[in-house]
C-alpha cells in the first residue's frame, strides 16, 4: 500500500508539472485520459461493445430508405440508442431524452462538438415505429430500421438482451459509458462540457 501511495503521488506530481506547463489543470488530463486510453496508442483500440472499445459500425435505413450509417456522426458525442415502439420503458424514457437532447445537442464537449442520439428501432412493423417517432416527437435525423425485431444482427453484435439498451461514445468512436438514461446520462454529459478555459487534449 505504501509503494501505491508512493506511485500515485509521482504519477500526480507529472500530471500536475505537465498541465502548468501547458496550461491545462490536473483535472483536465485525468478527464480526458481516464476512461478509455489506460496508456493504450488510440489506433490500437479495438472494436467491441464494451466500455473503452471502438462501437461497431451500423448500417441501416431510414424511415424513407435512406442508408444512414454511425461513423457518419463521428466527431460529437452520439448516444446509441436500442429501441422498440412497444416497449413501455422506452417510450416512457423518450419523454426525458427529448429533455436530454434539446439541453445538449448544441453543446461543445471535451470528447465531441455538439450531442447527437442514432435510434436503432427493433419493430417489425413499420407503422408502429412511424408512430412512435412521431407521437413521442423524437426530433433528432438519426432513426434506423432492419425490421428483423429481436432475430437483428445488432443484437449479438452489441450484445444487448432488453430495450432500452444504450451505448454513449466519444468523438472517436469509442464507448464511455453504457445504459446511461435520464438523470444518468445528464450527469455524464456535464462531466465532460467544456467550459471556455479548457483546451482539448489531442
Amino acid at each position: 500500500l505504501k509503494y501505491i501511495s508512493v506511485l500515485s503521488a509521482i504519477i500526480l506530481l507529472n500530471i500536475s508539472a505537465f498541465s502548468q506547463n501547458n496550461k491545462r489543470t490536473p483535472h483536465h488530463v485525468i478527464k480526458k485520459i481516464h476512461y478509455y486510453y489506460k496508456n493504450q496508442v488510440k489506433d490500437s483500440i479495438k472494436e467491441g461493445n464494451t466500455i473503452g472499445c471502438i462501437a461497431p459500425e451500423i448500417i441501416s435505413k431510414n424511415v424513407d430508405g435512406k442508408e444512414l450509417k454511425l461513423s457518419d456522426l463521428r466527431g460529437k458525442l452520439v448516444l446509441i440508442q436500442f429501441w422498440s415502439a412497444n416497449c413501455t420503458h422506452c417510450r416512457h424514457y423518450n419523454k426525458e431524452l427529448i429533455k436530454t437532447y434539446e439541453k445538449y445537442k448544441d453543446k461543445k464537449f471535451e470528447n465531441g462538438d455538439g450531442f447527437e442520439i442514432f435510434s436503432v428501432s427493433i419493430d417489425t412493423r413499420k407503422s408502429d415505429w412511424v408512430n412512435a417517432i412521431k407521437n413521442d416527437s423524437l426530433v433528432w435525423q438519426y432513426h434506423v430500421n432492419d425490421y428483423l425485431g429481436w432475430r437483428t444482427e445488432l443484437k449479438k453484435i452489441y450484445n444487448f438482451h432488453k430495450t432500452p439498451t444504450t451505448f454513449l461514445i466519444d468523438e472517436d468512436g469509442i464507448i464511455i459509458q453504457k445504459n446511461a438514461i435520464g438523470a444518468g446520462l445528464n450527469r455524464r454529459l456535464d462531466y465532460f462540457l467544456k467550459s471556455e478555459e479548457d483546451v482539448i487534449i489531442d
